[in-house]
Parts: structure tokens; sequence; C-alpha cells
């Protein structure tokens, strides 16, 4: 009865916006599981600090979250870091879909971590620029060329996929 009380509202965030979460915690953290630890550490962090949480507490969550994965890619920059096959959920329109899901999450893992996570906050969370800045802590500035840069490397891995289904079609016909 004592934890409800002074919890008040930690059950419906989580039941509310869990599952969005977690998907930004899994593109952030590139696995499922490591995504589902970083949520839960993101988590652990808001029970701690609840009393002093004043106003939007899933902003607080969101920040921890995004806090956290820096955090973890700068630990990571002294060791190579190896990042799991992301297996996305399925969706019922086909296998197409699946695979092309599969292929952008992994285009996505490649890129360096503060690309990654402007493209997450930008894309994803659809945060507006000056959002993301202030969630990074940086200016406006560098959200807008980080981005750019981001969205460069990605059309150059992608590029090469269109020239494979170029390829695969015009051999299929043959």
């Amino acid at each position: 009865m004592r934890w409800k009380n002074s919890y008040e509202g930690l059950d419906a965030l989580v039941a509310e916006r869990g599952s969005a979460l977690l998907g930004t915690a899994v593109l952030l953290a590139g696995s499922r599981a490591a995504g589902e630890d970083l949520l839960q550490a993101a988590l652990e962090r808001l029970v701690r600090h609840w009393s002093r949480v004043r106003g939007d507490k899933e902003g607080y969550l969101r920040r921890t979250l995004y806090h956290l994965a820096v955090d973890q890619w700068r630990s990571r920059r002294r060791r190579p870091e190896v990042l799991a096959e992301v297996e996305p959920p399925g969706q019922p329109d086909g296998t197409d879909a699946v695979h092309l899901r599969h292929a952008l999450v992994q285009a996505l893992a490649t890129l360096p971590p503060r690309q990654r996570a402007v493209l997450v906050l930008r894309y994803w969370e659809q945060l507006s620029e000056a959002e993301a800045a202030e969630v990074l802590g940086c200016s406006v500035g560098t959200v807008k060329s980080t981005a750019s840069r981001a969205l460069a490397r990605l059309r150059e891995l992608t590029a090469a996929w269109a020239a494979e289904d170029v390829q695969a079609w015009n051999g299929a016909g043959k």
C-alpha cells in the first residue's frame, strides 16, 4: 500500500508508454536484450529519484535513457563494440518489409553513436532539432550537421541495395 502511494503514476507510464520506450532503447543500444537492459537501468534511476522529479516523468525517463546510452558508447570507445544481430518484430504485410526493416536497423547500427542517437531522436522519436539538441546537450547546428552526415552515410550504405535488387531482377528475367 505504501509503495502504491509513493510511486503514483509509474504503473500508468510503463503501461502506456513502455513499448515506445523499449523501441527507442532497442534502437539506441543495438539489440533487444541491450535495449531491455538500458530501459531497466533508466527505470531504476527514475524510481530512485521519483520524489525529486517534477513535471514530465516520461521526459525525465527519456533523457536518462539517452544519457545512459551515451555513457555506454563512451565507455566502449576504448574497446570494440560487438553488436548482435537485431531481429525486429514481424509485420503482417509481407516478408519484404521485415527484411527491409532488419537491413535498416543493421545499417543504423553501423553508424557512430552520436549519429545514431541524432537519427533516433529526430526520426524515430520525431523530436525537433531544438528538442534533440536539448536532450543531447549540444547545439542545434550540431544536430543538423550530424543528421546530415548520418543520412548521407545511410544513403551510401543503402545505394548498394538498389544495385543488388536491379541485378537480381535482371537475373530472374533471363
